[in-house]
């Protein structure tokens, strides 16, 4: 017998290759994986799902984080700096972070993304401070408790402020121990099959905080165990100034002359990329994680998402760190993204349609699962966003429930489903740890924001 039904939606917005839309839609899953998407009558099942009233979505794809920042969510003397400097000051109250910490601060980042109808979720973890244990196995044991699925990423920073980076010394490494942890990672914790709840991938922080040898032994090293390559990039007009004066080249050519230009790499923000940049990356292949309300926090500016994708770039979108964007849902990521193209490239240019496409289709290529994940089609994963289209936010919002769904609200999925297993039902995380964690998180927060 089938597992699971969600049946009479209003409208279950498949994102398969004919991008069907399907009135009174159905979805099945047995064993983690979709079984059939129809219409009408639907199978029986061992459990039922009545999505009356509800758009259903592949389940959102997060391809841009730090889990850990929430830790400093708004911290108000942070607020009012750019990037770098930004960064600077929050360096020396992260340098505290732990196992206990992280694993308390991925839970309810996860928790929170959940809520936002995400079902995947990749990380960039790259502070490891000196003696604060394996932060990686952490949060993935998190991910695991929760029951989302997830792509961590074993991060690092080489280049501290001593030899011109950003970090202090004790969030540094040398690159050969980074090298040996990034390998150990990919060996103890990268699911290589179809459906794997968790992979990892190799993400250097940024070429303001690691050696360009580093840069270069990483792709090496993604290339031999074949894995993906996750970093930041061209992320604001300081990003830009900083390559120029170091590297003696833009972000883009020192991508291309460490070997991170392929397609086995996505990059976070991608914000100053010039026209024929956008141009190169297409044709290398490199997604993009797209993260709309951290660019704006931060002042950074405002991505080319719609040139970028007409260039054959894989655009999907991230929430970023909890401690720049400081809301962690992809929701609004994705309305942020659709009003942010209409501003930059006019009116018809950003549509709720094309901000879903980048928050499944796009997310899954970034994470090099397409076909797998952010589609309604048999053999994909069972993970599956339900969405109520009902009360005073929706009302009168009858022609296009894709279009009601983006720009009515603001909302948060009604049910949350991963590789068939409710995780929020009735818009409450299923966990019963909840408040236990919330109560863990708050004692940790205010250790670390003393520090201050």
């Amino acid at each position: 017998m089938t597992d699971l039904v969600i049946r009479h939606a209003r409208c279950v917005a498949t994102l398969d290759g004919a991008r069907r839309e399907i009135a009174d839609g159905w979805v099945a899953i047995t064993d983690g994986l979709i079984e059939a998407v129809g219409d009408g009558v639907a199978p029986s099942a061992a459990d039922v799902i009545d999505a009356s009233g509800c758009l259903v979505t592949p389940g959102l794809v997060n391809t841009h984080h730090h889990l850990y920042q929430n830790l400093t969510r708004a911290f108000p003397p942070m607020t009012d700096k750019p990037l770098f400097g930004w960064l600077q000051s929050l360096y020396p109250l992260w340098a505290a972070i732990d196992t206990e910490s992280v694993y308390v601060s991925a839970w309810v980042g996860l928790a929170e993304l959940a809520l936002s109808g995400c079902t995947t979720s990749s990380d960039h973890l790259y502070l490891h401070p000196l003696g604060a244990g394996d932060l990686l196995a952490a949060e993935i044991e998190a991910a695991r408790d929760l029951g989302l699925r997830f792509h961590p990423t074993r991060g690092s920073m080489s280049l501290s402020e001593k030899d011109g980076g950003l970090p202090p010394d004790q969030v540094v490494a040398d690159d050969d121990s980074i090298l040996a942890a990034s390998e150990e990672a990919v060996e103890r914790h990268h699911d290589r099959s179809w459906g794997a709840m968790t992979r990892v991938a190799l993400a250097p922080c940024s070429p303001f905080s690691v050696t360009e040898q580093l840069m270069v032994r990483t792709a090496e090293l993604a290339e031999r165990l074949d894995v993906r390559l996750h970093t930041h990039f061209a992320e604001n007009a300081e990003d830009d100034a900083f390559s120029l004066a170091t590297f003696g080249c833009r972000p883009m050519e020192y991508l291309e002359r460490t070997g991170w230009a392929s397609d086995r790499t996505w990059v976070a923000h991608c914000v100053m990329p010039d026209r024929a940049e956008i141009s190169r990356l297409g044709a290398a292949g490199v997604g993009v994680a797209h993260c709309p309300s951290s660019n704006l926090i931060l002042a950074s500016g405002i991505a080319p998402v719609v040139d970028l994708r007409a260039a054959g770039v894989d655009v999907g979108l991230g929430v970023d760190g909890s401690s720049s964007a400081d809301a962690a849902s992809l929701w609004l990521e994705a309305r942020q993204a659709m009003l942010l193209a209409k501003l930059r490239d006019g009116a018809a240019a950003g549509t709720a349609r094309m901000a879903l496409e980048m928050a499944t289709l796009g997310g899954a290529a970034c994470l090099g699962r397409s076909g797998e994940l952010g589609v309604l089609q048999p053999g994909a994963v069972g993970d599956v966003a339900v969405w109520s289209l009902t009360g005073p936010s929706f009302a009168g919002a009858l022609a296009d429930p894709i279009e009601a769904w983006l720009r009515c609200g603001p909302t948060g999925a009604r049910d949350t489903i991963v590789h068939g297993r409710p995780i929020v039902r009735d818009e409450q995380l299923v966990s019963s740890r909840v408040d236990d964690m919330l109560r863990a998180h708050d004692r940790l927060a205010r250790r670390i924001q003393q520090l201050a």
